[in-house]
């Protein structure tokens, strides 16, 4: 199958015209959905096919109470208004999946016993495996509200105990309220950032 160029308006509904979401409809975003969302996503490259994402959908009332108690004021209203929130976590034992994952090279003992390795390698592919699943969320019709703005300690306190895995970040999902997205910040061009080597 030859390469096709993206259509203009899958460019637009994933990226040109596509806005982080404030506010939401009150629609809910049945489970399915992101089931679909996430094995489509699954087939993102990562290093060494590591794929040390893992994530909680939060959408019950319980969760969402342990959600409200780590978010930072300026956020609450937002995510708690949201159908579904997704905590972006890794697993700093991803590795232990390897001979499943990679079974073609001893991979896991690559990583085993070298945590400077395991953290880069997990923050890096996990961060890159929850864009892929934003993408893929948007191009499913889903809008996104990822940020930042929560107590990592808390988070990982109240959804990770154990320590296996650590949150990165966190994405709203759902049907976003347009009337009252903000207008869209500027954008750098290609020549303010990127250069030939």
């Amino acid at each position: 199958m030859s390469p096709t160029i993206m259509p203009a308006e899958v460019q637009d509904q994933l990226f040109r015209t596509a806005r982080t979401a404030n506010a939401w409809q009150d629609k809910a975003v049945d489970p399915d959905l992101l089931r679909q969302i996430f094995d489509v996503m699954k087939f993102g490259p990562t290093s060494a096919n590591c794929c040390p994402l893992r994530l909680v959908f939060v959408n019950t009332p319980e969760g969402r109470e342990k959600l409200k108690a780590c978010l930072d004021a300026g956020n609450v209203a937002k995510v708690m208004q949201a159908p579904v929130t997704a905590l972006f976590a890794r697993d700093m034992k991803f590795y232990e999946h390897l001979p499943r994952l990679f079974p073609h090279a001893d991979a896991k003992a690559w990583f085993a016993g070298n945590d400077k390795l395991i953290e880069s390698t997990a923050t890096r592919n996990a961060t890159l495996q929850a864009a892929y699943f934003m993408v893929v969320a948007r191009g499913f019709g889903l809008d996104c509200g990822p940020m930042s703005g929560f107590d990592v300690e808390k988070v990982n306190e109240n959804f990770f105990a154990d320590g296996r895995y650590k949150i990165d970040f966190i994405c709203s999902l759902g049907y976003g309220d347009h009337s009252k997205t903000f207008p869209r910040s500027p954008r750098f061009d290609f020549d303010d950032v990127c250069s030939f080597a």
